[in-house]
């Protein structure tokens, strides 16, 4: 697969004094050429993106994408971050040849630049995280969102409860997790299993076509319970489900699912609000 690498992910790249020393089109050229030589990492750099950043609290300030704590214990143990240690590791290495760039800043560009590159949207992205000295300042691990909470009722209210703790309505929480377009369940990692789209590595509004256009059945006897469509090559979790299934998050499923454009633009916007949670970019 061959990228283009003539553009940046970040708009204003050329107006500051920080993105003056830190050369982004250079970097992004090596991402590219990671994801050239390995396409399955794609996913795994927005995941590592994520995960950085939904650490966060807005109810005390804590956690989020500043720190670039990930890369340390406890966070790099939590179970859900399980898989993550490898992806983090080529990212490390690219900062040990871009050192002027922190670990930080990195694990969220790397994920807006997968984003783009596998045909989404142009998340805006600025420089100005610091890197923590170590993992002493990490959040509780109690802040990643769970794919199951029992029933329907429960799962829609944990989603509702950790994004907005983020501080993201409802529409913004769909947008959000339509990042599902990309990327499988490794039930090595988590215990379930599969892709959400048949194109795992093309970032679209697919994943909100399939939610509503797909007979989705609960595997028998399988723990824990995922769905499955009919030739058992797609699933979702339960905590896809809901999205359909709860009364307010279902008409923003529609929205999406009918205008991709209009989802890669709310996408976009929320990304770039859940990567700079808590950071304070004046410094």
């Amino acid at each position: 697969m061959t990228v283009a690498t003539n553009s940046c992910a970040c708009p204003c790249a050329a107006s500051s004094t920080k993105e003056q020393k830190v050369n982004l089109n250079k970097i992004r050229e090596e991402l590219v050429g990671i994801f050239e030589e390995n396409g399955k990492i794609g996913p795994t750099l927005v995941r590592v993106a994520w995960h950085a950043s939904a650490s966060f609290s807005g109810r005390d300030g804590s956690g989020g994408s500043d720190g670039g704590r990930i890369r340390f214990k406890p966070e790099s143990a939590w179970v859900k971050n399980t898989g993550l240690d490898k992806a983090v590791a080529v990212l490390d290495q690219v900062q040990k040849n871009n050192p002027e760039i922190t670990h930080a800043d990195l694990y969220i560009f790397a994920g807006v630049t997968m984003i783009e590159i596998m045909g989404g949207p142009k998340v805006p992205f600025r420089l100005g995280r610091k890197d923590a000295p170590d993992g002493s300042t990490s959040p509780p691990d109690d802040r990643l969102p769970s794919a199951d909470k029992g029933c329907p009722v429960k799962t829609a209210a944990h989603v509702r409860d950790v994004f907005s703790r983020l501080g993201f309505n409802d529409r913004e929480t769909v947008a959000l997790i339509g990042a599902h377009a990309v990327g499988r369940a490794h039930p090595e990692l988590s215990g379930f299993s599969g892709p959400w789209t048949e194109t795992e590595r093309k970032f679209s509004n697919k994943y909100f076509k399939n939610l509503l256009n797909v007979e989705w059945k609960p595997t028998e006897g399988k723990s824990p319970t995922q769905f499955n469509n009919p030739s058992k090559t797609l699933m979702m979790l339960p905590s896809d489900m809901v999205l359909i299934q709860d009364k307010a998050f279902h008409p923003f499923v529609e929205l999406y699912a009918h205008n991709e454009e209009l989802f890669f633009k709310d996408f976009a916007v929320a990304f770039q609000k859940v990567t700079e949670n808590g950071v304070n970019f004046e410094d």
